[in-house]
């Protein structure tokens, strides 16, 4: 397949993809809307209310599934570019933190950090995106009053960040498995999720020129190990 073809085979995916996030965006923002809107009236039953809640629920839950679709494909696809340059660790770190406060206070789940100072190549949106999306399942999948670390260490060719929880664990024969799309295993499938967030978080690391390590023991702690290039 020569460059030009594959140019074109490229826009039209790009035009398919952009297709599918406007035709979906405007029914599903109109029922979130009009559910909150339902949810807001005095005489309704609680049966009904209820209900109307579970649709709001399950219409930001397609939202967000749509949104990480159309994002994987564009990564696959090339049509977002992650831009790795210098940055700075503690400023990843602060981004991630800002973003996970809320769910973490919620949860009553202490974050604590340790972060030695310094730099490594990486896009900052994409990767604060990406170590986030590790951070909320460790916020997720942790009892409420637990604790979660973050520890970035700095070795020659890598930055390394740790993030360690003390929640279920997962099992050896899922450590393979997880950065899968779609992949949820047995012991959170009474968890909300949708099985999307590791496989972003893989792909965009992985476009950057680094990689995620992860070892666990089951009702005791699990740690997520990502290596970004200095």
């Amino acid at each position: 397949m020569t460059s030009q073809k594959i140019e074109e085979e490229k826009n039209v995916i790009k035009s398919l993809i952009s297709d599918i996030s406007h035709q979906t965006k405007t029914p599903i923002a109109n029922i979130m809307l009009y559910s909150s809107l339902l949810m807001e009236q005095d005489n309704i039953s609680d049966d009904t209310r209820n209900m109307i809640e579970q649709v709001n629920l399950q219409s930001q839950k397609l939202d967000f599934l749509i949104e990480a679709l159309i994002t994987a494909s564009r990564l696959e696809t090339g049509i977002i570019s992650v831009n790795p340059i210098k940055n700075s660790i503690s400023e990843l770190v602060d981004n991630i933190l800002i973003q996970i406060e809320s769910k973490s206070k919620a949860k009553n789940i202490d974050i604590t950090t340790n972060i030695e100072k310094g730099y490594a190549i990486f896009d900052m949106k994409w990767t604060v995106e990406a170590i986030y999306n590790i951070v909320d399942n460790a916020v997720k999948y942790t009892q409420n009053g637990g604790s979660v670390k973050i520890i970035a260490i700095p070795y020659e060719l890598f930055y390394r960040i740790d993030i360690i929880d003390n929640g279920i664990g997962i099992e050896d024969k899922d450590l393979c498995k997880i950065f899968q799309r779609f992949y949820r295993s047995q012991n959170v499938q009474q968890i909300e999720g949708v099985g999307i967030g590791l496989y972003l978080t893989r792909e965009i690391i992985s476009s950057e020129g680094g990689y995620i390590k992860v070892a666990s023991k089951i009702n005791e702690d699990t740690t997520f190990s990502v290596f970004l290039p200095k």
